[in-house]
């Protein structure tokens, strides 16, 4: 989105929204394996396992409860994305409604803070890859560099994952889903479920903070919203099938995970295999690994094109280096900002591996800054949408809900709380920069006013 000026009351600048107006070709289908994509991707392969160890049983209620939570939030981006198709998302938004300051915090939340994934797509694809194959846990990280490298090349070529790919792999993932799911609830043990709520509801809290990885995804409707041939009839109804699809995946996926492996669910680093192997041995642990890697490859693909044009927008701001511009228009590939995406994602994956491949850190990093980026977009929603709409409505429990997920974030709001710091002292240091260059235009004009009036006869005037 571009922010443009006009006269408002009084002559006053006042800001603009301006949005796509032409549509792409994506329809329903297409559409909605997008959404789902976005959302149940890489969660389903570590979150069951990361739950039932802070949550034990209890972790069902935290599923359940960002699943409903999911409702509000998908629907508001679901408005927001069918009034105003915007390429830059949230950001784009929270800029028109907060100011330039807001929208660089949101940006910067994004591009440096949600980035904390790379790790945990590549290192949780190399533990399934390597569980797969049957060979040393010492090779996951080369693994997960080799899973990391082709997404950025592609991205670098300009080559984007087509909608129809897109579509076969949700298709794959889904169906893979409903299989474990259904091969699973007849080993389901009722023992497994006691003691329900073993760490507390404190361990309640947790999960559901891990769980906000699962969900995160809704705002990519805002990004992709101009490719839609119908946005605001499409986007609405694909919303609504991919919040059902996902709620109910993570649901039962959590409830077979805990009922059949019982305490040994949160002790894995594979849970899905450890769960296939169970109830599907056999050929089912090499499918759900090749699956894997198939869903980390096009989860990172997707997303680095979000990475990339975002990054070469906050260039265009001054938000970041001017070099990194490029390819910021429309059809352009951002080479250089999606080099400084592959550094920062490098950085966070030799940190990862330096200090064991410990994700949990990361993932709660991940969806702290992706709370913070929900709470900022919801109240962005709350003032463009029309009041009273539906849309309307749902930001305003959004912005209660999100609240609630800020407050159990705590401490690992740290780098976001940097982050924001950081826009802030952007800001400062951008206005007083222009101030400099101000002054320093108006010296040579001064000192040429000043050589002009000395030359004057005396008595004379610069009017004539």
């Amino acid at each position: 989105m571009a922010d443009e000026t006009r006269a408002g009351v009084g002559g006053r600048p006042q800001n603009r929204l301006v949005t796509t107006k032409t549509h792409g070709s994506l329809g329903l289908g297409q559409g909605t394996a997008l959404y789902i994509a976005s959302v149940l991707g890489t969660g389903l392969l570590v979150l069951p396992a990361l739950a039932a160890a802070s949550a034990g049983p209890a972790s069902i209620l935290a599923v359940a409860a960002v699943a409903i939570m999911s409702i509000p939030l998908a629907g508001a981006f679901a408005a927001l994305a069918a009034r105003h198709p915007d390429p830059a998302g949230v950001a784009g938004y929270v800029r028109r409604a907060l100011g330039p300051i807001a929208a660089r915090a949101t940006g910067y939340w994004f591009y440096f803070g949600v980035a904390a994934g790379f790790p945990v797509l590549a290192l949780l694809g190399g533990e399934y890859l390597t569980a797969v194959a049957g060979a040393d846990r010492a090779a996951v990280p080369l693994v997960g560099l080799a899973i990391i490298l082709p997404p950025f090349v592609v991205n670098l070529l300009g080559v984007r994952v087509a909608g129809w790919v897109q579509f076969v792999l949700t298709g794959l993932l889904v169906c893979l889903v409903v299989l474990v799911v259904g091969a699973a609830l007849p080993a389901v043990d009722a023992r497994s479920f006691e003691p329900f709520l073993p760490h507390g509801w404190g361990g309640v809290g947790t999960a559901i903070s891990l769980f906000v990885w699962a969900f995160a995804g809704w705002e990519v409707g805002t990004h992709i919203s101009g490719e839609f041939r119908d946005p605001r009839r499409t986007i609405p109804i694909a919303t609504a099938i991919a919040l059902v699809v996902t709620g109910l995946a993570y649901l039962l996926l959590q409830v077979v995970t805990v009922g059949v492996l019982g305490t040994d669910a949160g002790g894995g680093t594979v849970p899905l295999l450890s769960l296939v192997a169970v109830v599907a041995p056999g050929a089912g642990p090499a499918i759900v690994g090749v699956v894997a890697g198939i869903v980390v490859l096009g989860v990172l693909n997707a997303y680095l094109a979000a990475f990339g044009k975002l990054g070469a927008a906050l260039a265009t701001r001054g938000d970041l280096p001017r070099w990194l511009a490029p390819g910021a228009e429309a059809g352009g590939i951002p080479r250089r900002a999606l080099l400084v995406t592959f550094g920062i994602a490098m950085t966070y994956f030799a940190i990862a591996v330096a200090t064991g491949g410990n994700l949990e850190t990361f993932i709660l990093i991940h969806t702290s800054s992706m709370v913070a980026i929900y709470s900022v977009g919801m109240v962005a929603a709350i003032v463009i949408l029309p009041r009273w709409s539906p849309g309307w409505i749902m930001a305003v429990v959004a912005v209660v809900l999100t609240a609630g997920l800020l407050v159990l974030a705590g401490a690992h709001l740290l780098p976001v709380a940097a982050l924001a710091a950081a826009a802030l002292m952007v800001t400062v240091w951008r206005t007083l920069r222009g101030r400099r260059r101000s002054q320093r235009r108006a010296q040579p004009d001064q000192s040429a006013a000043s050589m002009t009036q000395n030359r004057l006869p005396s008595g004379s005037s610069m009017m004539t």
